[in-house]
C-alpha cells in the first residue's frame, strides 16, 4: 500500500512510486500512476508522460484519472484530444470522458469526429457524451447526427440534447418520440414535457 504513509516516510514513498512507474509492467505503471495521483504527485510533465504511455492499460488509467479530477492545462488537453485516435477503443471512451469532464470547447472537432465517424459504437457514444457536458452550439450537429445512429448511441444523443435549445433540438425531440427503441423515446418525451414546463 502506497497511502498513508507518516511524514518522515514520504520521500521512501515517493521513490518507490516513481520506481514503480518505470516498471516494465503495464500493470504496475498504471497502479504507480493511480497512487502518484493520490499522493497528489502528479505535475502537468508526468500526466502528459502517462497519456502517451506504451501501454492501452496505464493510457486508460490516466485519462480515467483526468475525468476525477479535471484539472487545466493545455498540454493536457492536447493529449487527450490526441488519445481521441487511438488504436484502442476503450483509451478513446477515457479519453472522450476526460475531455467532457473539462468542459473545453476547443475538442468540440475532434470529438464531433469520433461521434461521426468512428468504427467502434462505444466510441461514438462516449464523444456524444462528452459533446453534451461541454454544451457548446458547435457540437449540436454531431449531436443531431448521432440521433440516426445505433440504439445505444441514439440514446446517449437524446440524453445529450438536454445541453441545448432552439427550434432544431425541439423537432429532433419531437422525431425520437417515434424512435424503435423505447428509451429514446421516453427520454425525448421527458425532456419535451420538461420544456414545456419551463415555458
Amino acid at each position: 500500500m502506497l497511502a498513508g504513509f507518516a511524514p518522515s516516510e514520504d520521500h521512501d514513498a515517493d521513490a518507490t512510486v516513481s520506481a514503480a512507474r518505470e516498471d516494465p509492467s503495464p500493470s504496475v505503471r498504471a497502479y504507480a500512476v493511480a497512487a502518484a495521483a493520490r499522493r497528489g504527485r502528479r505535475t502537468v510533465t508526468a500526466r502528459v508522460r502517462d497519456l502517451h504511455d506504451d501501454a492501452p492499460e496505464v493510457r486508460r488509467r490516466a485519462c480515467q484519472l483526468e475525468a476525477r479530477s479535471p484539472r487545466r492545462s493545455v498540454k493536457v488537453l492536447a493529449a487527450l484530444e490526441g488519445l481521441l485516435g487511438d488504436a484502442d477503443a476503450l483509451v478513446v471512451v477515457a479519453a472522450a470522458e476526460a475531455l467532457g469532464e473539462a468542459g473545453d470547447a476547443s475538442a468540440v472537432a475532434p470529438l464531433g469526429a469520433v461521434a461521426n465517424d468512428h468504427g467502434d459504437a462505444r466510441c461514438r457514444e462516449a464523444a456524444i457524451a462528452a459533446l453534451g457536458a461541454i454544451g457548446d452550439d458547435a457540437g449540436l450537429g454531431f449531436v443531431l447526427a448521432g440521433l440516426e445512429d445505433k440504439p445505444a448511441v441514439r440514446r446517449r444523443a437524446v440524453v445529450s440534447l438536454a445541453a441545448f435549445r432552439g427550434p432544431d433540438v425541439e423537432a429532433a425531440l419531437a422525431r425520437a418520440q417515434d424512435d424503435r427503441d423505447w428509451q429514446v423515446r421516453e427520454v425525448a418525451q421527458a425532456l419535451l414535457d420538461a420544456g414545456d414546463g419551463a415555458d
